[in-house]
């Protein structure tokens, strides 16, 4: 079992950055692949980007492509969500999960077992 902690959100400006970790502060996040997803107010929770175990492989959601990137850092049982020109509508609460797709790119959230509390990212116009 994995307990995740997600970290990193705040107010920034449009057009600025901000990096998201996501920490196991129980188990071994290196054997999972994870993900990030975000739900904005009134909306549903929607993939933004995934990474395989390895680090090898990485999916985005299209309105985030060339601007977020993830990685991971297995020595440090952490995952990232380095996040550039950001804009108003990225504005929402941001979840890591972890779990194995099976094969898939890890885009639907039922791929994932185990979910962080959730960071809140501010993007202000």
């Amino acid at each position: 079992q994995v307990h995740l902690v997600e970290s990193g959100g705040g107010l920034v400006q449009a057009g600025g950055s901000l990096r998201l970790s996501c920490a196991a502060s129980r188990g071994t996040l290196s054997t999972y692949f994870t993900g990030w997803f975000r739900q904005a107010p009134g909306k549903e929770r929607e993939f933004v980007s995934s990474i395989t175990a390895s680090g090898r492989s990485t999916y985005y959601a299209e309105s985030v492509k060339g601007r977020f990137t993830i990685s991971r850092d297995n020595a440090k049982n952490t995952v990232f969500l380095q996040m550039n020109s950001l804009k108003s509508e990225d504005t929402a609460v941001y979840y890591c999960a972890a779990g194995d797709p099976w094969g898939s790119s890890g885009r639907m959230e039922n791929d994932y077992a185990y979910w962080g509390q959730g960071t809140q990212v501010t993007v202000s116009s």
